[in-house]
């Protein structure tokens, strides 16, 4: 019998990597938070890394300018990667990951002074370290939610196997595995990860949606086979743009997953949300699946 899911994260969510590219001024940046919450979006998503490590500051300024929005949103972050920089206190001449205790506390407290706020509603190792420790994960881990600093506690770019080996070592469940799909780049159909998630009930995370702007591109002929067939579909289903059919094909995934969206425009989100009215049938998802394979199922 299966357990019941544990949907801590909504089916969109709003990412705040490129926060510094849009050039905002702290209130442009919370009110463009508050389009979000007006839309039914309350959950953010960030990393230590982002923008050189000025993301997060960034996005807790303009958290300070209105106080009482945090109570209104999930803040997800992730920690792990070292990039060679000679800055932040980092050293060292080559990018790497660490899952150490002290570097995921330490990380996780930065974290909260970033925000301004006492706690982290999800912490997500961002990507897996080949020398973790999963006994001193599971211990980080646990510091942090006795503590009251962080609530819950996911992976990203997790393998099946990598997920459950933590997992193994923790007395409480992982939440999400933020992972890479679309309609563009599809290998987590094929590798078990999708699987994993529907056999645990676990809501995975989608980065790259849009395959980071590859479905656009005029010189791939994967590209052009699936705006061709995006077009017909949004014909079907009475969709405004590809965009929402490509969020509406990842929706349909049986593990329930949530959709991370990249753009800072208002109507681009407000247009996402209009995705989750869509419906997809069986032969329409699997046309869409044929265009970027480029043949038939068996």
């Amino acid at each position: 019998m299966s357990k019941q899911r544990q949907r801590v994260i909504g089916p969109l969510v709003q990412g705040f990597w490129r926060l510094l590219d849009w050039q905002w001024s702290d209130q442009q940046c919370l009110g463009f938070l508050q389009d979000c919450i007006e839309l039914g979006i309350c959950d953010t998503d960030h990393a230590d890394i982002y923008g050189q490590y000025e993301c997060e500051a960034a996005f807790g300024r303009a958290l300070k300018l209105a106080p009482h929005v945090r109570d209104d949103i999930n803040i997800i972050t992730k920690c792990g990667i070292r990039p060679a920089l000679a800055k932040k206190g980092l050293a060292g001449k080559a990018n790497h990951y660490d899952a150490s205790k002290a570097h995921i506390i330490a990380s996780a407290q930065q974290s909260l002074k970033n925000f301004n706020t006492d706690r982290l509603d999800v912490l997500l190792i961002h990507r897996p370290d080949y020398l973790m420790l999963a006994d001193e994960v599971a211990d980080a881990f646990t510091t942090l939610k006795q503590q009251g600093d962080v609530l819950h506690f996911g992976v990203s770019n997790f393998t099946p196997s990598q997920f459950s080996l933590l997992q193994s070592r923790l007395d409480f469940p992982l939440v999400t595995n933020q992972i890479e799909c679309s309609v563009y780049e599809m290998k987590a159909l094929d590798d078990g990860t999708l699987d994993q998630c529907q056999q645990l009930n676990v809501c995975p995370m989608i980065w790259s949606p849009l395959a980071g702007g590859r479905l656009f591109s005029k010189e791939d002929e994967k590209a052009q086979r699936l705006l061709n067939v995006l077009n017909q579909v949004a014909a079907e289903v009475g969709a405004s743009s590809v965009d929402q059919v490509a969020y509406a094909w990842l929706l349909k995934l049986p593990s329930a997953p949530s959709v991370v969206l990249g753009t800072g425009n208002s109507e681009r989100v407000k247009s996402a949300v209009a995705a989750l009215r869509l419906t997809l049938n069986k032969e329409q998802w699997y046309r869409i699946w044929q265009a970027s394979k480029g043949h038939s199922v068996p």
